[in-house]
């Protein structure tokens, strides 16, 4: 059985051998076409948005708002959303990922005061905004801020 295997009719072609002159097949310019870019020796080593010398795209565009080089991702949670977690809980980040509230990256975690706070609840975050501070401990909880 395994002796008698061979490829597809069509799916296997030749190797070209280029540079070899006419008896080869491929004439004096070897498949390259006449004068060009794609003639000369490295080839097509030219930047994936390069558009032949035309200004390319993403330079004719403009470019919108400030990008600060200094930012800092964090991933954001609402108090609000903290309404699933059980009353006198603590929600840490193992917490927050497991209930789908943050998406683990490895950011900083930081509350926010959007929402009604849950009774009693203890959270561990990185940084918390001071509305979101007040909310938690009114409700009887705390908000712990760990580096």
């Amino acid at each position: 059985m395994l002796d008698r295997l061979q490829p597809n009719p069509g799916s296997t072609h030749r190797r070209k051998r280029v540079g070899r002159g006419p008896g080869s097949g491929h004439r004096k310019t070897s498949g390259r076409g006449m004068k060009g870019q794609g003639k000369r020796s490295p080839g097509r080593e030219t930047p994936r948005y390069f558009e032949g010398g035309q200004m390319p795209l993403v330079r004719r565009l403009p470019k919108r708002g400030f990008h600060p080089l200094s930012r800092e991702a964090v991933e954001i949670v609402n108090v609000g959303s903290l309404a699933s977690f059980e009353a006198g809980s603590r929600i840490d980040a193992q917490a927050l990922f497991a209930s789908g509230l943050v998406r683990g990256s490895g950011a900083p975690i930081k509350l926010l005061g959007d929402g009604e706070a849950p009774k009693g609840v203890t959270v561990v975050v990185q940084r918390a905004s001071e509305s979101a501070r007040r909310k938690i401990e009114a409700a009887g909880g705390a908000v712990e801020i760990v580096a």
